[in-house]
């Protein structure tokens, strides 16, 4: 009897120790999500010269936030593309912003939000990973895709 209580003691230890290193790992995936979140959106801001190249990239930014949005859009001007707010859990949607820069060019940033990415207070939402793989996929993409269609000058 006196083995069985041991060995019962001992499974429950093991069983804690294998969860507090679950949830030790699953921490640090978060954080390395994070920072390779930051990174994306850091990637995913671009500048144009002149206002024909700005008015070029823009046309584009415009395509790649419908083409890759799960939502409509809901705005499309000289200084903003929005989409609706995502209705379902998992879905991305992306926004662009253009700010001139004084000299005929400008900046412009596409952002990302994802329904269930995020809990209260910034906590990992329940779709945090899926979410996190389709934004970075695509805020890394941004910059190449314009590079790739704007006219060489």
């Amino acid at each position: 009897m006196k083995k069985l209580i041991a060995l019962a003691l001992a499974s429950l230890v093991l069983t804690a120790c294998s969860s507090a290193e679950k949830e030790q790992q699953k921490e640090r995936t978060y954080l390395l999500s994070q920072d390779s979140l930051d990174s994306a959106q850091r990637n995913a801001t671009v500048a144009c010269r002149d206002a024909a190249q700005c008015d070029a990239a823009w046309k584009l930014t415009k395509t790649y936030v419908e083409q890759n949005s799960k939502e409509r859009l809901t705005r499309a001007d000289d200084a903003a593309i929005e989409t609706e707010i995502p209705s379902g859990s998992g879905k991305a949607v992306f926004s662009a912003t253009r700010i001139a820069n004084g000299s005929g060019g400008a900046t412009i940033s596409l952002f990302a939000q994802c329904k269930g990415m995020y809990g209260d207070e910034r906590a990992r939402g329940s779709d945090f990973d899926d979410c996190a793989t389709k934004i970075i996929s695509v805020q890394n993409g941004f910059a190449s895709y314009l590079r790739s269609r704007l006219p060489a000058q």
